[in-house]
């Protein structure tokens, strides 16, 4: 089901989540390819972009393959998100800018960003007129429940959001003492959706097809958002968008698909990083692939470790001739 935020038009209701060292460009391109309707970038920090960072204008490149997509940016200053705000305006090619409300990670809150940004209401609502007043692409938030379950506002927040001009809201809703613990509040998703008149995208606990579904139904969400649950399962986006649509879907994955995501990610990681930063990255990547295989913590353990290109690829090749011997499919 098209859906829209703003005048973007998005295809399909499955968003995929901002993670960093997760949604850089490579694993974008696979993600769409697999059907993602929206797909988001890593956080880029505001601070990164006024010191013209390089690191952080890198991340600021994107490809027209990966469209529709949101750019999130995170900072806790009205002014220099301002600032961000209009640069990625002027010199990225994001279709929509995203302020993070969400991230629960010490060295973000520490700063003021982030899901601590909820604790104070009146500079988040500073932050986003401020955005949005510069930004000419159309502006979303992401945010958890709250702070802690004493201080739970994310439905005064939503509103107040609305008022100031987001386009949409994305809700994961946890707060942020429990981190990824424990199980989101999907009751709160529903409570935004009865207080605004913008398009909300749920988020939290999605790991099959059948949980989108049920969050759809549930809370009358707009769209679903995917986060840890497409960590080395792309085959989650492509399955969900064919149970939503077509109400089933092909739940087996060939051992030959696994293997070609794999060595294929790879590729597309030496083609933008090169082939240290391509390495380093797929020790990560590369165990959430072969996840709940056979013998996968063994392997897991090789993968780690590996010391180059040909060495990765050789304990690949190795461990899915074990899988084909072992007559798994």
């Amino acid at each position: 089901m098209k859906w829209n935020i703003a005048n973007i038009s998005i295809d399909n209701q499955i968003v995929v989540a901002p993670m960093a060292g997760v949604t850089d460009s490579a694993y974008r391109k696979i993600l769409k390819e697999h059907g993602a309707g929206l797909l988001y970038t890593e956080m880029v920090s505001d601070k990164g972009i006024i010191h013209r960072n390089e690191k952080t204008l890198a991340m600021l490149v994107i490809e027209n393959h990966e469209k529709p997509i949101a750019l999130q940016l995170f900072g806790s200053n009205p002014d220099t998100m301002a600032f961000a705000a209009g640069y990625v305006s002027r010199n990225s090619n994001a279709d929509i800018i995203d302020i993070n409300f969400g991230c629960p990670i010490g060295k973000v809150t520490k700063g003021g960003a982030g899901v601590k940004l909820m604790q104070d209401l009146d500079l988040s609502e500073k932050i986003i007129k401020a955005v949005v007043s510069s930004s000419l692409k159309p502006v979303t938030i992401k945010i958890r429940s709250g702070w802690d379950n004493e201080n739970i506002n994310a439905v005064q927040l939503a509103k107040r959001a609305e008022t100031a001009g987001i386009s949409a809201i994305a809700v994961h809703p946890r707060t942020r003492t429990q981190l990824y613990s424990g199980h989101s509040d999907w009751r709160i998703i529903s409570e935004i959706k009865r207080n605004v008149k913008i398009p909300v995208i749920g988020n939290g606990d999605i790991k099959t097809p059948e949980d989108a579904i049920k969050m759809i139904q549930e809370t009358n969400c707009d769209a679903v958002m995917i986060g840890r649950g497409v960590l080395g399962n792309p085959w989650l986006i492509k399955q969900t968008k064919s149970l939503i649509e077509k109400g089933f879907y092909e739940e087996h994955i060939p051992l030959e698909e696994r293997k070609y995501a794999i060595i294929n990610h790879l590729d597309l990681l030496v083609n933008r990083k090169g082939e240290r930063l391509a390495l380093m990255e797929m020790r990560s990547h590369g165990p959430w692939y072969i996840k709940g295989l056979k013998n996968s913590a063994a392997i897991r353990a090789e993968i780690v470790s590996a010391t180059s290109l040909k060495c990765f690829k050789d304990i690949i090749d190795r461990y899915f001739k074990f899988l084909y011997d072992c007559g798994s499919v």
